[in-house]
C-alpha cells in the first residue's frame, strides 16, 4: 500500500484507466458476437465494431497488431455471412 501522497493518486488514476481499458475490450467482444444475422444489420454492426477497435488501439487499450487481427477476423465473418 502506498504511503506517499503522489503514489496514492497514481494508484487511483491507474484503477480508473484499467476500468476504461476493460470497457473498450469488453465492448469489442460484445460487438464481435453480434456479427450474425441479417445482412444490413451485420454491416452496421461491423462498421461500429471497426470504429470501436480503432478507438481502443489509439488509446492503447488494444495493441495495434491485436486490433488489426480483430478487424481482419471480423471482415472474414461479414464476408462469409
Amino acid at each position: 500500500m502506498p504511503n506517499i501522497k503522489q503514489q496514492k493518486k497514481r494508484v487511483r488514476i491507474a484503477a480508473g484507466e484499467r476500468f476504461e481499458n476493460l470497457r473498450y475490450a469488453s465492448t469489442v467482444k460484445t460487438l464481435t458476437r453480434r456479427l450474425h444475422g441479417d445482412k444490413e444489420r451485420v454491416e452496421a454492426e461491423h462498421r461500429e465494431l471497426v470504429r470501436w477497435i480503432d478507438r481502443a488501439a489509439a488509446r492503447g487499450a488494444l495493441h495495434r497488431n491485436t486490433a488489426a487481427r480483430k478487424k481482419s477476423q471480423a471482415a472474414k465473418l461479414v464476408a462469409g455471412s
